[in-house]
Protein backbone atom coordinates (compact mmCIF):
# COMPACT_ATOMS: atom_id res chain seq x y z
CA UNK A 1 0.00 0.00 0.00
CA UNK A 2 1.29 3.47 -0.77
CA UNK A 3 0.46 6.98 0.30
CA UNK A 4 -0.82 9.30 -2.39
CA UNK A 5 2.64 10.87 -2.49
CA UNK A 6 4.17 7.59 -3.64
CA UNK A 7 6.00 6.83 -0.39
CA UNK A 8 5.46 3.28 0.91
CA UNK A 9 3.32 3.04 4.02
CA UNK A 10 5.28 2.23 7.14
CA UNK A 11 4.36 -1.17 8.61
CA UNK A 12 5.03 -3.38 11.59
CA UNK A 13 6.81 -6.67 11.02
CA UNK A 14 4.75 -9.66 12.15
CA UNK A 15 6.62 -11.64 14.82
CA UNK A 16 5.97 -14.64 17.01
CA UNK A 17 7.32 -15.51 20.44
CA UNK A 18 7.20 -18.48 22.79
CA UNK A 19 6.71 -18.53 26.53
CA UNK A 20 8.27 -21.95 27.09
CA UNK A 21 7.50 -23.56 30.46
CA UNK A 22 9.60 -26.26 32.11
CA UNK A 23 8.69 -27.98 35.37
CA UNK A 24 11.10 -27.41 38.29
CA UNK A 25 11.96 -30.67 40.01
CA UNK A 26 13.01 -28.91 43.23
CA UNK A 27 9.88 -26.77 43.77
CA UNK A 28 7.32 -28.58 41.59
CA UNK A 29 6.61 -25.17 40.05
CA UNK A 30 7.51 -23.89 36.60
CA UNK A 31 10.27 -21.82 35.06
CA UNK A 32 10.27 -20.03 31.71
CA UNK A 33 13.05 -19.58 29.20
CA UNK A 34 14.65 -16.19 28.56
CA UNK A 35 17.34 -15.73 25.92
CA UNK A 36 20.01 -13.03 25.78
CA UNK A 37 20.89 -11.04 22.68
CA UNK A 38 24.38 -9.51 22.53
CA UNK A 39 23.40 -5.84 22.85
CA UNK A 40 23.60 -3.17 25.53
CA UNK A 41 19.91 -2.50 26.24
CA UNK A 42 16.93 -4.80 26.64
CA UNK A 43 19.07 -7.84 25.92
CA UNK A 44 16.94 -10.45 27.74
CA UNK A 45 13.69 -11.54 26.13
CA UNK A 46 11.48 -14.48 25.31
CA UNK A 47 12.59 -16.36 22.17
CA UNK A 48 11.06 -14.60 19.17
CA UNK A 49 11.42 -13.83 15.51
CA UNK A 50 9.70 -12.79 12.33
CA UNK A 51 6.90 -14.76 10.73
CA UNK A 52 7.86 -16.02 7.31
CA UNK A 53 5.45 -15.96 4.39
CA UNK A 54 2.67 -18.50 4.88
CA UNK A 55 3.56 -19.31 8.50
CA UNK A 56 1.08 -19.19 11.35
CA UNK A 57 2.08 -17.55 14.62
CA UNK A 58 2.40 -21.01 16.20
CA UNK A 59 4.63 -22.32 13.40
CA UNK A 60 6.86 -19.23 13.49
CA UNK A 61 7.15 -19.24 17.29
CA UNK A 62 8.11 -22.92 17.44
CA UNK A 63 10.59 -22.51 14.58
CA UNK A 64 12.23 -19.52 16.27
CA UNK A 65 12.43 -21.41 19.58
CA UNK A 66 14.27 -24.22 17.84
CA UNK A 67 16.55 -21.80 15.94
CA UNK A 68 17.40 -19.66 18.98
CA UNK A 69 17.50 -22.30 21.73
CA UNK A 70 17.82 -25.64 19.95
CA UNK A 71 14.74 -27.09 21.65
CA UNK A 72 11.30 -28.23 20.58
CA UNK A 73 8.06 -27.55 22.43
CA UNK A 74 4.37 -28.38 22.45
CA UNK A 75 2.01 -25.43 22.03
CA UNK A 76 -0.71 -25.51 24.70
CA UNK A 77 -2.26 -22.08 24.13
CA UNK A 78 -1.97 -18.53 22.94
CA UNK A 79 -1.27 -15.31 24.78
CA UNK A 80 -4.00 -12.67 24.88
CA UNK A 81 -1.54 -9.79 24.59
CA UNK A 82 0.19 -8.38 21.53
CA UNK A 83 3.37 -6.36 22.02
CA UNK A 84 3.94 -3.70 19.39
CA UNK A 85 6.86 -1.32 19.37
CA UNK A 86 8.75 1.04 17.10
CA UNK A 87 12.39 0.43 16.27
CA UNK A 88 14.77 3.09 17.64
CA UNK A 89 15.93 5.68 15.10
CA UNK A 90 19.49 4.35 15.38
CA UNK A 91 18.28 0.94 14.17
CA UNK A 92 15.89 2.29 11.52
CA UNK A 93 18.59 4.07 9.57
CA UNK A 94 20.17 0.67 8.78
CA UNK A 95 16.88 -0.76 7.46
CA UNK A 96 16.36 -0.14 3.76
CA UNK A 97 12.64 -0.95 3.99
CA UNK A 98 9.43 0.59 5.33
CA UNK A 99 9.29 -1.57 8.49
CA UNK A 100 9.01 0.80 11.45
CA UNK A 101 8.74 -1.76 14.24
CA UNK A 102 7.47 -5.14 15.31
CA UNK A 103 4.10 -6.60 16.30
CA UNK A 104 4.72 -9.68 18.47
CA UNK A 105 2.12 -12.37 19.19
CA UNK A 106 2.72 -15.12 21.75
CA UNK A 107 2.19 -18.83 22.21
CA UNK A 108 2.37 -20.74 25.47
CA UNK A 109 4.29 -24.00 25.26
CA UNK A 110 5.81 -26.75 27.35
CA UNK A 111 9.19 -28.39 26.96
CA UNK A 112 10.66 -31.56 28.43
CA UNK A 113 11.98 -31.05 31.95
CA UNK A 114 15.41 -32.30 30.92
CA UNK A 115 15.73 -30.44 27.61
CA UNK A 116 19.13 -28.96 26.86
CA UNK A 117 19.23 -25.42 25.52
CA UNK A 118 21.88 -24.77 22.88
CA UNK A 119 22.37 -21.16 21.75
CA UNK A 120 24.45 -20.20 18.71
CA UNK A 121 26.68 -17.69 20.54
CA UNK A 122 26.03 -15.03 17.88
CA UNK A 123 22.34 -14.09 17.58
CA UNK A 124 21.73 -15.49 21.08
CA UNK A 125 24.66 -15.64 23.49
CA UNK A 126 23.08 -16.86 26.73
CA UNK A 127 19.92 -18.24 28.29
CA UNK A 128 18.34 -18.69 31.69
CA UNK A 129 15.33 -20.50 33.16
CA UNK A 130 13.50 -18.26 35.65
CA UNK A 131 10.50 -18.26 37.95
CA UNK A 132 8.06 -15.35 37.81
CA UNK A 133 9.66 -13.67 40.83
CA UNK A 134 13.00 -13.51 38.97
CA UNK A 135 11.68 -11.79 35.82
CA UNK A 136 12.39 -8.19 37.03
CA UNK A 137 16.07 -9.07 37.40
CA UNK A 138 16.27 -9.67 33.63
CA UNK A 139 13.49 -7.63 31.99
CA UNK A 140 14.11 -3.92 32.55
CA UNK A 141 11.53 -2.30 30.24
CA UNK A 142 8.42 -2.04 32.46
CA UNK A 143 5.89 -2.48 29.65
CA UNK A 144 7.60 -5.69 28.46
CA UNK A 145 8.04 -6.99 32.02
CA UNK A 146 4.32 -6.50 32.73
CA UNK A 147 3.40 -8.30 29.52
CA UNK A 148 5.68 -11.27 30.30
CA UNK A 149 4.28 -11.48 33.85
CA UNK A 150 0.72 -11.59 32.44
CA UNK A 151 1.79 -14.27 29.94
CA UNK A 152 3.34 -16.26 32.80
CA UNK A 153 0.08 -16.10 34.79
CA UNK A 154 -1.94 -17.07 31.71
CA UNK A 155 0.43 -19.96 31.04
CA UNK A 156 0.20 -21.25 34.61
CA UNK A 157 -3.61 -21.09 34.39
CA UNK A 158 -3.48 -23.07 31.13
CA UNK A 159 -1.07 -25.63 32.61
CA UNK A 160 -3.18 -26.23 35.71
CA UNK A 161 -6.35 -26.69 33.63
CA UNK A 162 -4.86 -29.43 31.46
Amino acid sequence: MQYSGGMPEEVYRSCASTMAFRRCSDTNGYKVLLVHKPRKRDAWQLPQGGCESGETVEQAALRELEEEAGITADCIGFGDDVYQYDFPASFRRFRPDNVKGQRVEYIIATVDDDCTVCVDGEEIDNHVWVEKSQLPKYLKRQEYLSLVQRLYDSGIATLTQS
